[in-house]
C-alpha cells in the first residue's frame, strides 16, 4: 500500500461526523418522513440505496418511492446538532430533537 493511500485512509477514519434530524418530502403528495443520522452527509444514499432496492423499512416512503420514483422525492436537513463528547448524549438529543421535528413538520418516523 502507497503512503498517499494509507493517508487518504487515515484522513477519512479521522473525519468529524455530523449528527442530525433530516426530512424526506415528495413533492406530489405533501408527504413528509423525518429521520435522525449519525452522519448526516451519507444518511441520503442509504436511504436512496434502500429504496431502490425496494426494501425500506417505512412502507409508506417505500410506496412514494414507486409511484413518484427518484425524482418525486427530496431530501433537506432539519437539524444539525453540535459536537457532542458522549454518544450517550449525542443519542438522547437525537431522539428529542426528532420528535419535535414529526410534530413540527406533521411527519412520520423512518
Amino acid at each position: 500500500m502507497s503512503i498517499d493511500r494509507k493517508a487518504v485512509i487515515a484522513a477519512y477514519k479521522e473525519r468529524k461526523t455530523v449528527a442530525g434530524i433530516y426530512v424526506v418530502r415528495c413533492a406530489a403528495t405533501g408527504g413528509a418522513w423525518v429521520g435522525q443520522a449519525p452522519n448526516l452527509e451519507t444518511i441520503q444514499n442509504r436511504i436512496w440505496f434502500s429504496l431502490r432496492q425496494g426494501s425500506h423499512t417505512c412502507r409508506s416512503l417505500q410506496a412514494a418511492w414507486n409511484t413518484h420514483g427518484e425524482a418525486g422525492l427530496t431530501l433537506g436537513e432539519c437539524e444539525r446538532l453540535k459536537d457532542e463528547a458522549s454518544d450517550y448524549v449525542r443519542n438522547a438529543l437525537l431522539k428529542e430533537r426528532m420528535l419535535h421535528w414529526l410534530s413540527e413538520l406533521k411527519a412520520e418516523p423512518i
